[in-house]
């Protein structure tokens, strides 16, 4: 679920923020007992991280502005299905509406098993249907231009091991951000060990190239970490590197090298897993490596493949070429 919503009803006139009353339910909705309890269900039993509650609490407030006086739990079908043609007339695309929704229903669905409501007035409900968005990805030819570049200093030998490591291994940005010395990076094995979504625990190898870069960078580490940081990756100021730094970090990279595109954590992982698929074919064995709990989130990557595969078709076929 993404962290960017959109702010839609109540707003004051002409200046595209929220009311004061607007603020006041917001303010409601985070505080009232029903939603209050559901985030707390969200953290401590569905071990949900920080980001998919700050997105469920969005999206519940936004539940919340659209009821107006009336209590999210007191809503019916029909006022649902108003506030998503709301949402919706007013420029909420499909895949926003979708989440949404989603979220609404784990709300519903949730005070109906506590006996809270009769009912859950979510059932039925449909958002427009989106088309599907393939994920961007590096050709095997652009990852190794943008990796193979020497570093100039040593905040770039920090900068390329967290490429190599993106790429090599597949890691998500907030499980990389989160590796700390001695606690899940094993060189001398080869492997890595992240925590992901809902907690869940993988291991994954750690390639030669990016393992040399991370050997690089531990070796000069020493002289920006402060003496108390356990993070493998830290600023120049000696504490560990948020996710927005390194976000920067890797598409200043990117620039500097000259990939003519905007490179982000999220699509060095859709490369890994393009990549892998291509050379293995094994479907189940990407699904293992990017931590995906259901096997249809991978098989995106299966439309990457084909088309790697029909261009290279329509390159090298005789018959395919246009005349």
């Amino acid at each position: 679920m993404s962290s960017v919503h959109r702010h839609e009803a109540a707003q004051a006139p002409g200046t595209g923020r929220p009311t004061a009353a607007a603020d006041d339910r917001t303010a409601a909705a985070a505080d009232g007992t029903p939603v209050a309890a559901f985030l707390d269900m969200l953290r401590h039993q569905r071990r949900a991280s920080v980001h998919t509650v700050a997105a469920y609490r969005r999206d519940l407030e936004s539940l919340a502005r659209l009821a107006g006086a009336r209590a999210p739990q007191d809503l019916e079908t029909a006022d649902l299905r108003r506030a998503l043609g709301t949402l919706h007339a007013g420029g909420l695309g499909a895949r926003s509406l979708a989440r949404r929704l989603s979220a609404w229903r784990a709300f519903y669905r949730w005070l109906e098993r506590q006996g809270r409501i009769g009912h859950n007035p979510c059932l039925g409900l449909r958002a427009p249907r989106a088309p599907r968005r393939l994920p961007a990805a590096l050709s095997p030819e652009q990852a190794q231009g943008l990796l193979d570049p020497a570093c100039a200093d040593p905040l770039e030998l920090r900068d390329k091991a967290m490429l190599e490591l993106f790429y090599s291994s597949g890691l998500r940005l907030a499980e990389l951000a989160a590796l700390d010395c001695g606690g899940g990076l094993d060189l001398a094995a080869g492997e890595v060990t992240v925590t992901g979504k809902r907690a869940k625990t993988r291991r994954v190898p750690v390639g030669a190239a990016a393992r040399q870069a991370l050997a690089d960078w531990l070796e000069v580490r020493v002289r920006f970490a402060a003496p108390d940081e356990p993070a493998v990756f830290v600023s120049r100021r000696g504490t560990r590197l948020a996710p927005r730094a390194i976000q920067r970090r890797v598409a200043q990279w990117a620039a500097r090298h000259g990939l003519g595109v905007h490179l982000h954590p999220h699509m060095l992982r859709h490369s890994f897993a393009s990549h892998l698929l291509q050379s293995s074919g094994d479907l189940r064995a990407v699904q293992e490596l990017l931590g995906h709990s259901d096997i249809s989130s991978t098989q995106v990557y299966t439309h990457l493949d084909f088309q790697h595969l029909a261009r290279v078709y329509d390159a090298a076929h005789p018959r395919a070429k246009k005349k």
